[in-house]
């Protein structure tokens, strides 16, 4: 770990003319230091900042002379610690101290970090009952430490992490490391590891002691995640408490394994928790193109009775819908993921040039298996629809049965879902149920987002809609697919993009304009197509930039024209919203200007 030496003569003259220096310059000078390291990477770089005295000294106001040398000194020894964790033991160093007037400096370190030190021998054992457990194999499997590769003490002191981490999460509590070994040998640059673990037996869950008076006890057992005998899984107990922290019933809620029974391999779980407040009101305030302001009134019973019944009324206002719509939620099976919700709707809106008005009650059934949630619904519909096709109101009554499919993620709890990674509904309505249309119809939408590159990301999202439908003209407006807005076809307005019928007065003649054309209206389409395509590039303080590309419209017939765009946008992403505006160029229409869309984005 020598330092290279300037030849005596020349090191004392640089010693005296550095003297000389502080001698001239005031007892405290206010010291700005740069530092300049050569010679390595960014990762070892950013290391020996991190040992370098002179880097906790950067921006110091006084800093005495005596104090500069001192640091200088330090610099060898600093290079040497910040580079032997990652297998480099001897590195040759060369500093100097350069004075840059007005009482600022630059330390110039060049490194030359040697030959590295690497492994020649890895033996990593697990031992025990656990030998064989899929928890330790996958670990054994994708060791970060080969044979051949450069020492690196972080991944020896990983591995010997993950390995106990394991044993203590997962039920192997008398494991034991029986051997702890790094073996380096600088002078030839190798290095030996063994590790053993030995992992005694696997301990189970024991019983459950409840302390609560909220809901019912059996309700709360309904929560676990896990059951009694099982092999213990710590991950269990803290997804037992997601679970009971997400249901809304308390305030405070603690899942703890309690001391375990070293002779019958057993581990209690205590669960204790105080009830939250009965009713919720809440207010929010939003804005979006394709809404403009929006309010949004929310009043939530988070428990009505001891089986745990909840009920909750929100009211939303924006210029061109209406909504009051409750919710009487009953859990079943797994509560956390499964229910019976008894919808009711009254929906006042404007659908591109058709006004309609909607009072719905849609009682329907949530299970979960695996990572997909279906749902079971039958939705009771009366619709009353003012188009400018026909001028005159129309009020029909659909009885609808379908089922929703969605992809929902890894170790999902019940949590709202802002995105679709994969949604698909079927629904259909005939008259021998009593509706007044008679129509089956299919809704699939997919968006993921590709991380290509550390700050680079590919977005795509795409909709396909389809609808089977006897008599297309009374097949009301709410059941119609619409495209264009913030989250369809940027570019377009807000349900802009439909086919185009001819308005007709009450003795079915068309309607002419002052110019005598005749007069059209957007009143929906029977399939829907969109998509997007979207490059975001990361940038500091939570900011990205995105350009892409968007498609799509709503139609008649398979093989009628898409409308496209192009555009960029800013995103700002805040701790529960990402903030986007976008500006969007149509393509596909002639002249048209841009459009800017601004809209908040939940996040998960």
């Amino acid at each position: 770990m020598a330092q290279r030496r300037l030849p005596v003569l020349a090191m004392w003259r640089s010693r005296l003319s550095l003297a000389l220096v502080f001698v001239l310059c005031a007892p405290f000078a206010r010291a700005n230091i740069e530092i300049e390291v050569k010679g390595v990477d960014e990762t070892l770089r950013a290391n020996v900042l991190a040992y370098l005295s002179f880097d906790r000294y950067r921006k110091s106001e006084t800093l005495s002379t005596d104090t500069l040398e001192r640091l200088h000194n330090r610099v060898e020894r600093e290079v040497a610690a910040a580079l032997k964790p990652f297998g480099y033991y001897e590195p040759k160093t060369l500093s100097n101290l350069e004075d840059l007037g007005g009482g600022n400096w630059r330390v110039n370190v060049n490194i030359d970090p040697g030959q590295p030190v690497l492994l020649d021998r890895v033996d990593v054992h697990v031992n025990g009952a656990g030998s064989h457990d899929v928890l330790f194999t996958r670990l054994l499997d994708n060791l970060p430490l080969r044979p051949g590769n450069r020492l690196n003490h972080a991944a020896y002191d990983k591995v010997k992490g993950d390995l106990q981490r394991t044993a203590s999460n997962y039920g192997y509590l008398d494991a034991k490391v029986t051997r702890n070994d790094l073996l380096v040998d600088p002078p030839n640059h190798t290095a030996s590891v063994v590790l053993e673990l030995e992992t005694g037996d696997r301990y189970r869950f024991g019983t459950t002691h409840i302390e609560q008076d909220v809901i019912d006890d059996a309700l709360v057992r309904r929560y676990m995640r896990y059951q009694q005998d099982e092999p213990f899984d710590m991950t269990e107990i803290l997804r037992t408490q997601f679970a009971l922290d997400d249901s809304q019933y308390f305030s405070n809620v603690e899942v703890l394994p309690g001391d375990p029974d070293r002779v019958e391999h057993l581990v209690p779980v205590n669960i204790r928790a105080e009830p939250n407040r009965r009713h919720r009101y809440s207010f929010g305030l939003g804005y979006g193109t394709d809404t403009d302001i929006r309010g949004t009134l929310q009043w939530e019973a988070r428990r009505i009775n001891q089986a745990g019944h909840r009920f909750n009324v929100v009211a939303q206002a924006a210029s061109e819908q209406r909504k009051l719509e409750s919710h009487y939620i009953i859990p079943i099976g797994d509560p956390a993921l499964e229910k019976l919700d008894l919808e009711t709707t009254y929906l006042k809106q404007q659908l591109a040039d058709v006004d309609t008005e909607d009072t719905k009650f849609e009682p329907g059934i949530t299970k979960v298996l695996g990572r997909w949630q279906r749902v079971y619904f039958v939705t009771f519909d009366r619709t009353r629809t003012q188009s400018p096709v026909v001028q005159q109101n129309a009020t029909d009554f659909l009885i609808m049965p379908g089922v929703s499919l969605a992809l929902v993620p890894q170790g999902y709890l019940g949590e709202a879902l802002f995105t679709n990674a994969f949604f698909t509904q079927l629904r259909a309505s005939h008259h021998t149920f009593g509706s007044d249309s008679d129509f089956l119809q299919l809704d699939t939408k997919a968006e993921h987002t590709f991380d290509f590159a550390s700050r680079w990301h590919l977005y795509l999202r795409g909709e396909i809609g389809a609808s089977l439908v006897a008599e297309f003209s009374k097949l009301p407006a709410t059941v119609r697919f619409f495209a264009g807005g913030d989250r369809s076809v940027r570019g377009f307005g807000y349900n802009e993009l439909s086919p185009i019928e001819v308005v007709t007065d009450v003795n079915g003649n068309t309607v002419l304009d002052d110019k005598g054309n005749p007069v059209t209206a957007k009143v929906g389409g029977k399939h829907l197509i969109t998509g997007t395509v979207e490059i975001q590039r990361d940038l500091p303080r939570n900011f990205a930039v995105a350009t892409f590309f968007d498609f799509g419209n709503a139609f008649d017939h398979f093989g009628d024209p898409l409308e496209y765009s192009v555009g960029v946008g800013f995103r700002f992403r805040l701790p529960a919203v990402t903030l986007g505006i976008d500006v969007a160029q149509p393509l596909s229409v002639r002249g048209a200007p841009p459009r800017l869309h601004i809209n908040f984005t939940p996040k998960l």
